[in-house]
């Protein structure tokens, strides 16, 4: 039988690594799971319900989430962002996140796009990338992503408004005591400062080549 294909895509937020993860899904013909979304996810319902992320309890909400969630338009916000990383704390949370992860990939394959995959959720995954960026080249683009009048005159201030958060997220992603954001030893790392999506991808589809041989 053929081993299963599962290629893992992390990095820290805004990096690229969910454009190219879906744009890689779509080249080889593979499943996409956005992991990052099932705790967005989990967070927003919290804050719909009225409770507070940093207080914990979070396992029902978690295990409520199905992949329906994933397409709601309001898990990209700021208070989301905080939620998220709060709830992606919880090992109760990560234990029940885990499971549909690892059910998702199935006997199938799939690109999985996160910040544990390589290292915790399919630390044997055929290939494992590490996608990465300057912080002002991600806040730049995860302004953008948001920005509603691209001309405003505060536009940088607002990009440093946002680069300060994505700062503080990555501090607290990789100093969390529980599947910490870091690299996995075996992975290839892309940086995707100064490069297009299409040149990302060129350079993810030759090392998928390179490793998958």
């Amino acid at each position: 039988m053929t081993r299963r294909l599962v290629i893992a895509v992390d990095g820290p937020a805004a990096a690229g690594k969910g454009t190219l993860a879906k744009r890689l899904a779509l080249a080889l013909d593979l499943p996409y799971l956005d992991t990052g979304l099932l705790y967005r996810a989990t967070g927003r319902r919290m804050i719909d319900a009225g409770h507070d992320p940093a207080r914990g309890a979070a396992e029902e909400f978690a295990a409520s989430v199905g992949l329906e969630d994933l397409s709601r338009t309001d898990l990209r916000v700021p208070e989301v962002d905080r939620a998220a990383s709060l709830v992606a704390a919880q090992p109760a949370v990560r234990r029940v996140l885990v499971d549909v992860q690892r059910r998702f990939a199935g006997e199938h394959g799939a690109v999985l796009d996160g910040r544990d995959i390589g290292t915790v959720i399919f630390p044997d995954a055929s290939v494992k990338l590490f996608i990465t960026a300057s912080p002002r080249t991600r806040a730049t683009r995860r302004w953008e992503q948001l920005a509603t009048d691209p001309d405003t005159p505060d536009r940088e201030e607002q990009i440093t408004r946002v680069e300060r958060e994505i700062e503080a997220r990555d501090m607290a992603d990789s100093s969390r005591a529980v599947a910490p954001l870091r690299a996995a030893e075996d992975a290839v790392r892309i940086e995707t400062d100064g490069l297009s999506a299409d040149e990302v991808l060129a350079e993810a589809l030759r090392i998928v080549a390179r490793m998958t041989r």
